[in-house]
């Protein structure tokens, strides 16, 4: 399978105040094209810097980032805006729905932007919303908000889909529809999808399990079968 991303050394660091915290110590990996990434470890593992060094919201200290064959490092932030508006999906735990716009008009303002973009309630329809396209966020549960943040992204067409804890709020019931949607995307569109979590159990879901620890990649986990979002253990 064509590889999406590689990574070759990847370091990052962070200052503060008097002391300096090392969040990726040499990450060296790989993601095939068309998978369903989860990416495991506890707080302060690297997961989120990694996930944005790949979605160009950061750039390392040193080594290569390859999209495609590109280095992302190398890239200007100009060069950066036009990758995460051509490629790169983002779903984040907090919805960042736009409370004053309906549902479809939270998804309609990335098509407005996007070259080749989804008819907005196609997007919707894809995740199980299309009835609730004129409902206002305050009007909609929080799976359902999830939701729609997942149509926003999808609508653009992304190549990679990025997904920050996006059950990080959400109870069991309400996790298992929005994962079912993103394992819908996938299998669908055959869209990248990473996702970050801390929940072990969404690790079964996942063609590729990446854990971290102190910033590097402990392990690498390949599943043969898969479960279900209804099948997991919460």
């Amino acid at each position: 399978m064509t590889s999406l991303f590689k990574t070759e050394q990847l370091k990052k660091s962070y200052v503060t105040g008097d002391t300096e915290i090392h969040a990726l110590r040499g990450v060296t990996t790989e993601i095939p094209s068309g998978e369903l990434v989860v990416m495991l470890g506890p707080s302060g593992s690297g997961k989120s810097t990694f996930l944005n060094i790949l979605g160009g919201l950061d750039q390392p200290a040193s080594g290569k980032v390859l999209f495609k064959g590109k280095n992302l490092a190398n890239l200007s932030d100009h060069e950066l805006t036009y990758y995460r508006r051509e490629h790169v999906g983002f779903v984040f735990q907090a919805y960042n729905l736009v409370p004053s716009l309906t549902a479809l008009e939270n998804v309609a303002l990335v098509t407005e932007i996007s070259p080749n973009p989804m008819d907005p309630l196609e997007a919707l329809a894809i995740v199980g919303l299309k009835n609730r396209a004129n409902h206002f966020p305050s009007q909609m549960s929080g799976g359902e908000q999830q939701r729609v943040a997942i149509a926003r992204a999808l609508a653009k067409r992304p190549e990679v889909l990025l997904c920050d804890e996006p059950t990080g709020a959400l109870d069991s019931e309400t996790g298992i529809v929005v994962l079912s949607a993103l394992m819908k995307v996938n299998e669908a569109y055959a869209t990248t999808t990473i996702i970050i979590t801390h929940n072990a159990a969404i690790a079964s879901l996942a063609h590729r399990v990446i854990h971290f620890s102190d910033g590097m990649i402990h392990h690498v986990q390949i599943n043969e079968t898969r479960k279900t979002p209804q099948e997991i253990a919460w």
